[in-house]
């Protein structure tokens, strides 16, 4: 059975449809067979990094450069059966492409997308992003990191919280303050002085890496620095496009519980019949389906305006807001039909339940989202 009700699928082209049967089964063949052993080991599933390298999957919007150059509906789609699979590998694919890719290629020199795009692409090298601090959370304009200037070099000293990939990652976009405002820098996580501590005893994003970033004294050539940005507009158009990405993503996890439930409640015998013949549990069924459309819809709608450069983000931040509140009230009310079950590994409501309690904290937070909005009504902010 088909729970694409509204028939999205024909809005979208034949490549971006092509982009999503292959991403589709790649997550088939791929990832659900392994996800669960992986969630439970709190274990990211590297042995997967250069498949999806070589699917075209890292930066897969860039223009040149060894990427792809397909186009934001493709790449929302790409999120959304990623996250099919899990989250931890929509966040991957999230940090590499728009938190690390996107900045060099849209604030760095030419020397800079030359060197690192290409090996970001194909997975040689691996990058992170480190802007969330400890203390500042929401408020990244409240940040410690700071760069000095000393000669021809900088200086870094600070840490970062909450990164992904931090670990495993051979590049690291950091930020920081400096007497300009906040820059941008290049460094390469072999740098002495540099280092990243995995985060452990986490019960969401088990399958990702997050992690820890300390800098103490981080000398940097000045060809480190990202020199078409200065202040929190640099950061904040990277959250603007990862944001992007999490709207559509989201919409996979809340596909893959509903189908699973289904069946579920299709197979499983109470009182002489199905479960899905009772009027309480199609009511429920049938709320998700109506969750599901106005997400669907709503993200193709993003896109569009995405791929015209007519996107604003405000309207990211509103997709963002509703898109993670209807995937992580699908993944618990799914949970809660499926009964004792429900908490069981062998089913994936539980799973993305635990990974969406994440999601609706990263890329920032509800309330953050709903003041926005509220900010854009209204004219004015509350902050």
């Amino acid at each position: 059975m088909s729970i694409d009700l509204f028939d999205t699928a024909s809005l979208l082209s034949e490549e971006e449809l092509m982009v999503k049967e292959n991403v589709s089964r790649f997550v088939r063949e791929n990832v659900k067979p392994i996800i669960q052993e992986h969630f439970e080991q709190h274990r990211f599933p590297s042995d997967l990094i250069q498949p999806i390298a070589e699917l075209g999957l890292l930066g897969s919007s860039i223009e040149g450069y060894e990427c792809a150059g397909m186009n934001a509906t493709s790449y929302g789609l790409i999120c959304q059966e990623l996250e099919r699979g899990d989250s931890g590998i929509r966040s991957f694919v999230s940090v590499q492409s728009s938190l690390v890719m996107y900045p060099i290629y849209t604030y760095g020199s030419h020397e800079q997308k030359e060197k690192w795009l290409p090996r970001l692409a194909k997975a040689e090298s691996i990058g992170c992003f480190g802007l969330t601090e400890s203390h500042g959370g929401s408020d990244p304009s409240n940040m410690k990191t700071h760069a000095k200037k000393d000669g021809d070099d900088w200086i870094i000293n600070g840490s970062k919280m909450w990164i992904t990939n931090g670990s495993i990652a051979d590049v690291a976009l950091i930020w920081a303050m400096t007497d300009e405002g906040i820059r941008g820098f290049i460094v390469e996580t072999s740098s002495k002085g540099f280092v990243a501590n995995k985060i452990e005893n986490k019960f969401s994003l088990r399958a990702s890496i997050t992690s820890e970033l300390f800098l103490d004294n981080v000398r940097v050539s000045n060809d480190s620095v990202l020199p078409n940005v200065i202040g929190l507009k640099g950061p904040l158009s990277c959250l603007t496009q990862a944001r992007y990405g999490i709207s559509w993503g989201v919409i996979g996890a809340a596909e893959d519980c509903l189908e699973q439930l289904l069946e579920y409640t299709d197979s499983r015998i109470l009182f002489d019949r199905a479960l899905s013949e009772n009027q309480s549990i199609q009511i429920r069924l049938a709320d998700m389906q109506r969750k599901i459309v106005m997400a669907s819809l709503l993200s193709i709608r993003l896109g569009q305006l995405k791929d015209k450069n007519q996107m604003n983000p405000t309207q990211v931040s509103l997709a963002k807001w509703n898109n993670v509140r209807m995937a992580l009230d699908i993944a618990r009310d799914c949970r809660d039909m499926l009964g004792g079950s429900g908490i069981s590994a062998e089913y994936v409501p539980i799973r993305h339940m635990l990974n969406l309690e994440s999601v609706i904290t990263y890329e920032g937070t509800e309330t953050i989202h709903q003041l926005t909005v509220g900010r854009n009504l209204t004219g004015k902010s509350a902050f």
